[in-house]
């Protein structure tokens, strides 16, 4: 049996008046899950426990199986991880970002507004340079930061307070920063300098001549230390794979035992390279995995940058060169698979940042008839009445392909 689970993060919507009160996934045009989700289990799952922030980090392990509110310890030290960075038991790791902050003359950091958390996706190659003047600037034995991809970056702290209350940057996109920025004066400080450091860098100067926005500060959050997860072989005993562009995705498979797989081209965006992850997804079926775990981050950053026809866009090209290839390579081997498609959590195009509804899901079973829906959507999804409110159940259906409503169910003719 072979497994195949796509997350398309953030797809999850809301009604937009734009598309008629629709969402981006029922405008969508998905040939191939549409031609899945007639005979799949379908519902909804909340992958966040109540009480926790919808992060990508905690919905994904909940995806894994691993409990968020057991193995949850922040998503940079889990960033570190795929960094292949060394972490301490007395390390803590912060999610650093370049992002873009106004730029009127003669006015307080803390008035500034936060215009971008990702500083127009800055690439990885500017991004370097950029974090190694920071690095330069502020680093010392026990304070190093570490280039990540684009605009995602990770500051390592000895013996470092992994409780300080920081401020998501994609939550307060349009406001002033003064009340998100950190209590605690080393990381204000270190914020606030890095915005004299970094406005006329040569990087940004060139920036700016091209009409792209400037990584003028660095922004620190999401604190942990290093974490550790139960051996995902061990668990269930498959061989398994996992292929995204975001390092906070390729930690959690790291310290699962999971093989991460890197793409060239993938960028995390709408531009990254769909058919890329298939052919690698391909590549390890055909090597022996029996799991293969793809994640695509488009959806999400379009959510966050309010990109509404890409958001249409990149669901679409996730359908058609992803798992469209990918599901007709699994057919072709002649022996059962499952799929399961869902994303992580929504990120609605009205707030640009994650909320905490339900998210649709469906599992499709080759040998197995199940009564889905003619199309995916939030909508369907809610209209089965099957809801799960743990989603670390989710892999536990796949690979058991026991229908939580038990619906009536034939094999295939």
């Amino acid at each position: 049996m072979k497994y195949l689970v796509i997350v398309y993060d953030g797809m999850a919507d809301r009604s937009i008046p734009e598309l008629g009160n629709k969402t981006p996934m029922q405008v969508a045009k998905t040939p191939v899950m549409d031609r899945l989700s007639p005979y799949a289990i379908v519902g909804t799952v909340s992958n966040v426990p109540s009480g926790m922030v919808p992060e990508s980090d905690t919905a994904n392990l909940a995806i894994l199986s691993y409990d968020p509110r057991v193995f949850s310890k922040g998503r940079s030290p889990l960033e570190a991880m795929s960094m292949r960075l060394e972490m301490s038991p007395e390390d803590t790791a912060y999610r650093t970002n370049l992002v873009t902050l106004s730029e009127e003359t003669g006015i307080p950091y803390s008035e500034r507004t936060i215009l971008d958390h990702s500083a127009d996706e800055i690439s990885t190659e500017e991004a370097d340079e950029l974090i190694r003047a920071v690095d330069a600037a502020f680093g010392t034995n026990e304070i190093r930061f570490h280039t990540g991809i684009s605009y995602r970056h990770c500051l390592l702290v000895k013996d470092g307070d992994d409780q300080i209350p920081f401020a998501r940057p994609h939550d307060h996109l349009g406001s002033k920063i003064g009340e998100y920025l950190p209590s605690v004066p080393f990381f204000r400080t270190m914020m606030e300098k890095s915005y004299d450091l970094l406005e006329n860098h040569p990087i940004n100067v060139k920036r700016r001549a091209e009409g792209k926005r400037p990584a003028n500060s660095i922004w620190f959050w999401s604190p942990g230390k290093k974490p550790a997860l139960p051996d995902f072989f061990e668990k269930w005993g498959l061989r398994a794979s996992v292929i995204s562009a975001v390092d906070l995705i390729k930690g959690i498979g790291i310290c699962a035992g999971i093989r991460s797989i890197d793409v060239p081209g993938a960028t995390g965006n709408v531009h990254t390279n769909y058919k890329g992850k298939a052919d690698a997804a391909i590549s390890a079926f055909s090597e022996g995995d029996d799991f293969v775990y793809v994640h695509v981050e488009a959806p999400d950053e379009c959510g966050h940058r309010a990109e509404l026809e890409n958001k249409i866009l990149s669901i679409e090209k996730i359908d058609t060169m992803i798992l469209g290839p990918v599901s007709d390579y699994l057919k072709s081997l002649g022996e059962p698979y499952r799929i399961m498609i869902l994303p992580d959590h929504p990120t609605p195009i009205s707030i640009r940042t994650h909320s905490m509804e339900p998210v649709p899901f469906m599992i499709y079973d080759s040998e197995t008839k199940h009564r889905g829906v003619s199309s995916l959507s939030e909508e369907s999804a809610a209209a089965t009445g099957l809801y799960l409110p743990d989603g670390t159940e989710l892999l536990s259906i796949l690979i058991k392909s026991t229908d939580p409503k038990e619906k009536e169910a034939t094999a295939h003719e």
